[in-house]
């Protein structure tokens, strides 16, 4: 490890889900170049996740809270997964890597059933979703 990946370490433990581009102007890399510094760092394992930290139960945003088990393409990376949950989908609570039929179960708050309906859709489209099981919250 180089003192560009220990700069790249502080950057991401700081915050997480920070651009390629601001990550990369911080350390004096181009984006693409960010971005393989942290592939390689979590193929090494010196990443071993991402991980969000939510508030109790009692401080979730108002609307539905749903469960969604998401079975991933073929050809989708858990890396590629993960980055796109980060990027573009800001409901989504939590997305823990789980074993059984399925890839991931992610933790969510939707509006209404439209917004559960875009988050769906949008799974599929941008972040390389094939098949998902969703499960309302009736009481916590």
């Amino acid at each position: 490890m180089d003192p560009i990946d220990e700069a790249i370490l502080r950057e991401l433990t700081a915050d997480a889900r920070i651009p390629y581009s601001d990550l990369g102007e911080r350390v004096g890399l181009s984006p693409n170049a960010a971005a393989n510094r942290v592939r390689r760092l979590v193929d090494t394992g010196t990443i071993r996740g991402f991980t969000i930290l939510t508030g109790a139960a009692t401080s979730l945003p108002a609307g539905l809270e749903v469960f969604v088990e998401v079975r991933l393409a073929d050809g989708t990376t858990n890396e590629q997964f993960s980055a796109a949950i980060a990027r573009g989908f800001p409901q989504v609570l939590d997305a823990v890597h789980v074993t059984g039929s399925y890839d991931y179960l992610l933790h969510a708050v939707v509006a209404d059933p439209s917004a559960l309906d875009h988050l769906v859709r949008g799974l599929k489209r941008e972040a390389g979703a094939s098949q998902t099981f969703t499960r309302l919250a009736l009481r916590s």
